[in-house]
């Protein structure tokens, strides 16, 4: 049964009769009618739709994207809903800011004092913009004024909250061009110019004989939009229009009238055997009615090649850079999810979301070379990265050969070259040259990247920042240091079966190995039909929403998530040690007070992580614990675990481990969690549960009277009755670490030898190692293939119970 996940059978449940099985206790979920829970019920199931709303709002904000989602819950949990009616202010400029604002819903605009007082419309903002930080960064008075244009709803952060959880560490501002300023990517262009047929055809067959933008593939069913958005301009004789050099190459011409020459300067030419000239510059050629020039502008971002000046008084079409791109890279979806599928396996972007991701791929130009062309040169400066999608290359080095890439459409094989011009100007230290009689590649310069997402050596150094503060505070060996923030992803043909771990009744645990890394992992796999046929959807989102917002070195990690036709199914890390139930049951380890303590210890950090996260667990007991191969504990199975601000009224967990307001429908709060652990603790110290009885109601009647009337066996007294009793108290805030938090539980005399700093940190030896050979071990569990379950065939919804996208 155990491993990464425990998978008990579902079961049909009426009130006051449920069907029991000590070898096996299925954790049950049942929400009873409203009228049963009361207004009390529908108020807080109110709260907790609104805070999981909350986050799940932040999870679709780009400025929160970067944040690990396993804080997002503690995020939630400090923002406050604020409501302004239409033309609310919501912020004034020159006062003092105290928060920080997060637009829901509806949109407002921003208002700048300039001259003379006057108020300027600058911006329009809406839902998923930010503003408010900087008075919160730098304590400075607030810049603009800001008020609702229609019913706004918004996310506010309180200066001492946004400090407390780091925010303004792990949060990375700067790029919000809303609030900024109007300047857009295309401020640089005119008004297009009416044309004629003419014009039209005159630009047309300019572009077309153009030959280095033939480069771009597939350019004929664009140049009609292209010519749409150009503008004309008159040119006097003796203009520069081009200046060799120049860093601003943002046009490309097109002449209609008059005559253009083309210069280089001479220490250019050197050691080409061009004599020098009077005037130190060379005329290289001439551009004319139907000619073109300053196309590389439009393909990269680099120094313009020559000078161009008009000869005569002349007359040019002018297309900018960002219309041409615009223009250029509306490709088809599937095209940006194939050029997207590119990106993924790029290490240096792994930094990236995948909305920022997306965002490249549609940034991607495609160009075609011939054989024998030089993509790159060794020694020469580079801004521009490439991906090579078909055809192959040699690289030279030192104009020897090194090696040679091949790619492939079919194969859906890709190599890649240039990427970290991306981050810096560098010298090519290879020359890519052309072997096939084509090749194809997706090419992207380093200042398009900068316009979309800034510059990519600050997002990867926030990137490693966040990881490494998160990291300080927990493991970083074993497993979980593998599976950090930057990890690469793990891909389904990548894996490959090993052998069967658990049953379920609507699901099974399996053993996969990576073909590559070696690396095993625990695959839960779903079937869908039974999910419907149980009622389990819920259960299946809150497992999955759970385990993506706990990061902690007790908790089993969540990897990937796949879904198939029939199933779905959540990769987490291997725990080969087998179930803790089963390993005391073998072992004989009931009553050992020094298991019992390292696994309560463990059991508390997990409790305490999911906790700060409001999460609340309900359903620890020994089966819902695994031991990795080195022995040490971790809490799985999150299927009941759900995100709670207040109380919840959902009746669930095991009969055996209900506390009394679950039995009482008074609702919910963490402090049920600290009822399982006080019974958890019982049972491995006696090897059954305070209460336990033959039927469901007996065992109710047992806990409404309470831990008090029960006897102690030897093994359990002392400090474990001590602790137990202060667990198991009846009413929820009188239970220990309700009344003085965690700290309380750590400090109990039940604990006194364990150093809590060297349990963080993973320096306790864990008081068992089970026997695991190697990644391939299946032998810790017993799991008969006979028990899994026939596929069942399922309606399709729209609910969205069933989206299981692959993990970021």
């Amino acid at each position: 049964m155990g491993c990464a996940a425990s998978i008990g059978r579902p079961e049909e449940i009426t009130i006051g009769v449920i069907t029991q099985k000590r070898k096996a206790r299925s954790p049950l979920s049942s929400k009873f009618p409203s009228n049963l829970q009361g207004k009390q019920g529908e108020k807080a199931d109110s709260v907790n739709r609104e805070y999981q709303e909350k986050i799940e709002f932040l999870l679709t904000v780009p400025l929160f994207q970067r944040l690990p989602q396993d804080e997002h819950p503690v995020v939630a949990s400090v923002c406050e809903i604020c409501r302004f009616k239409r033309m609310d202010p919501i912020i004034r400029q020159g006062a003092r800011g105290e928060e920080f604002f997060v637009i829901k819903s509806g949109q407002a605009d921003v208002y700048a004092a300039k001259t003379e007082g006057k108020q300027e419309k600058i911006a329009s903002l809406k839902a998923g913009d930010h503003f408010g930080e900087g008075a919160l960064l730098r304590d400075e008075p607030r810049t603009a004024t800001i008020v609702a244009m229609s019913e706004v709803q918004a996310l506010k952060i309180k200066r001492s909250d946004f400090q407390s959880l780091g925010l303004h560490k792990k949060l990375k501002f700067g790029r919000r061009a809303a609030v900024s300023s109007n300047k857009q990517s295309f401020d640089k262009a005119k008004e297009p110019t009416p044309k004629t047929d003419v014009d039209k055809q005159l630009i047309a067959q300019a572009m077309r004989t153009n030959e280095n933008l033939w480069v771009i593939g597939n350019l004929e069913d664009k140049i009609p939009a292209m010519t749409a958005v150009m503008w004309k301009e008159y040119v006097k004789a003796g203009k520069r229009l081009i200046t060799e050099g120049d860093m601003e190459a943002d046009f490309f011409y097109v002449v209609q009238e008059g005559k253009f020459e083309i210069t280089v300067r001479e220490e250019k030419l050197q050691g080409l055997g061009i004599l020098k000239g009077p005037q130190n510059y060379l005329v290289v050629g001439q551009s004319r009615k139907g000619q073109s020039f300053g196309e590389v502008a439009l393909l990269y971002c680099s120094p313009r090649a020559a000078t161009v000046r008009a000869l005569t008084n002349s007359v040019v079409w002018v297309l900018d850079r960002a219309h041409f791109k615009d223009i250029l890279l509306k490709a088809s979806e599937a095209k940006i999810q194939e050029y997207r599928g590119y990106l993924d396996n790029v290490p240096l972007l792994s930094a990236l979301l995948k909305e920022e991701r997306n965002e490249l791929a549609r940034a991607l130009v495609e160009m075609h070379f011939s054989e024998g062309e030089k993509i790159i040169t060794q020694h020469e400066t580079g801004n521009t990265f490439y991906i090579l999608f078909a055809g192959s290359v040699d690289v030279y080095k030192d104009e020897m050969q090194v090696t040679s890439l091949e790619a492939s459409v079919s194969r859906k094989t890709a190599q890649y070259f240039g990427e970290y011009a991306l981050i810096e100007n560098e010298k090519r230290t290879a020359t890519i040259q052309v072997r096939s009689p084509t090749a194809r590649c997706l090419v992207l310069d380093r200042d398009s990247f900068q316009k979309l997402l800034g510059p990519l050596k600050e997002i990867i150094e926030s990137h490693k920042a966040i990881g490494k503060d998160r990291w300080a505070q927990e493991r970083t060996s074993g497993p979980e240091a593998a599976l950090a923030a930057d990890r690469e992803k793990i891909f389904k043909q990548d894996l490959s079966y090993v052998g069967l771990l658990g049953v379920g009744g609507f699901s099974k645990v399996e053993l996969w190995q990576h073909m590559v890394s070696g690396t095993s992992y625990a695959l839960k796999v779903m079937d869908r039909g039974h999910i419907q046929k149980h009622g389990m959807e819920d259960t299946v989102k809150s497992e999955k929403k759970a385990m993506l917002m706990t990061r902690s070195p007790w908790v089993v990690r969540l990897v990937e998530c796949y879904t198939s036709v029939n199933t779905l199914e959540i990769l987490m890390e291997a725990c080969l040690g087998g179930e803790l139930l089963a390993t005391y049951s073998r072992k004989g380890l009931w009553g050992s007070l020094e298991h019992t303590r390292y696994y309560v210890a463990g059991a508390v950090m997990a409790l305490e992580h999911m906790h700060e996260r409001r999460m609340v667990y309900r359903d620890l007991k020994p089966e819902n614990i695994v031991l990795n191969s080195g022995g040490h504990m971790k809490l799985t199975d999150l299927g009941l675990a759900k995100l709670v601000i207040g109380k919840t009224y959902t009746t669930c967990g095991t009969p055996e481990y209900f506390a009394p307001e679950v039995i009482a429908l008074s609702g919910q709060t963490l402090a049920v969690d600290w009822w399982t652990l006080g019974v958890f603790i019982y049972e491995l110290m006696c090897s059954s549960t305070p209460f336990i009885a033959s039927h469901p109601m007996q065992i109710y009647a047992k806990v409404m009277r309470g831990i008090d009337k029960n006897h102690f066996p030897g093994s359990c007294q002392g400090a474990p009755e001590h602790l137990v009793k202060a667990l198991l108290r009846p009413h929820p805030g009188e239970r220990l670490p309700m009344k003085n938090g965690v700290k309380s539980v750590k400090e109990h005399d039940f604990f006194e030898s364990l150093d809590w700093n060297a349990m963080r940190a993973d320096a306790v030896a864990p008081p068992y190692i089970p026997e695991v050979a190697d990644e391939r071990d299946v032998s810790n569990f017993f799991a008969d293939p006979k028990d899994v379950a026939s596929p069942l065939a399922f309606r399709e919804d729209d609910t969205g119970w069933d989206d299981f996208p692959t993990v970021d």
